[in-house]
């Protein structure tokens, strides 16, 4: 199989180029589900889950670094464009980037009948470093799918990408989801933080499998979605401040969940063995 003819774009001008622009400023159109992967890691690690991408953009001084060679063969029976230097400077979104871009199709998971497996729900979570640093946080603690209500930040913008470092392709990412609606479908208990009618999280027992849900960073967890909740537990802390950043109550429960998962992991294969 021949591979496509490479392109190249020196006109800031270009369709093509203008509509890349707006996906990595954070803008992109109506009806465009395309998004803009930037960088070594994040292109490696679609190559690895998701396979060659639609389109590679390149800028001319990135065509020599030694890592690129691989993945621009890879790419071979797709697009392939190579950006003017200045081009590509304004295109990226990191100082002094490498200047590799993906340009994909955004992800779009079909919702499961039920949910029966740990994951994190997010309710209009707004800054797009704590989205990312939350997605970050569940694939580092074993949950394999996100939900995010309508008022959340883009799951897929640059910025959020950035922050997740990969975590998005640990994950399932259900973006737009009707939370109250999908309370129906639950099998394991919905968790939330809160302070009142709440118990302390280091006295819960959370070795079973449940949907963390948190909130906006203003206003917190809805009423409605409160209302819900299985599971009502507060973290202890210092009063030298009122509240914690919510990615941070996020990573303090979920390994709080895991630790208490491994340790009882641990202590059954030692009865076994003992019984043995």
């Amino acid at each position: 199989m021949t591979s496509i003819p490479v392109r190249h774009i020196a006109s800031r001008d270009n369709p093509d180029y203008r509509a890349w622009l707006r996906l990595a400023q954070g803008r992109p159109g109506r009806r465009d589900a395309r998004v803009i992967l930037e960088g070594e890691h994040l292109c490696r690690a679609w190559l690895e889950h998701k396979g060659p991408p639609p389109v590679l953009v390149v800028g001319e001084s990135a065509l020599s670094l030694d890592w690129v060679g691989p993945i621009w063969q890879a790419c071979a029976q797709g697009r392939r464009v190579v950006l003017q230097n200045n081009l590509a400077a304004v295109l990226s979104q990191v100082e002094h980037g490498p200047a590799v871009f993906f340009i994909v199709e955004a992800p779009a998971p079909t919702l499961p009948e039920r949910i029966t497996a740990g994951c994190l729900w997010l309710d209009r979570v707004q800054d797009p470093g704590n989205l990312g640093t939350l997605l970050r946080t569940a694939a580092a603690a074993g949950l394999r799918q996100a939900y995010l209500s309508d008022g959340c930040a883009s799951a897929w913008s640059p910025k959020v990408l950035r922050s997740g470092q990969g975590a998005h392709f640990a994950l399932e990412i259900h973006e737009h989801a009707d939370l109250p609606a999908l309370t129906g479908r639950l099998d394991i208990p919905l968790a939330a933080t809160t302070l009142e009618r709440a118990e302390l999280l280091y006295l819960k027992d959370l070795r079973q499998p449940c949907v963390w849900l948190f909130g906006n960073e203003g206003q917190g967890v809805a009423d409605e979605l409160m209302a819900r909740a299985d599971w009502r537990v507060h973290i202890p802390q210092s009063t030298a401040v009122e509240s914690l950043n919510v990615a941070a109550a996020a990573a303090v429960c979920l390994f709080e969940q895991r630790r208490q998962q491994l340790v009882a992991a641990v202590r059954e294969r030692t009865a076994r063995r003992r019984q043995g």
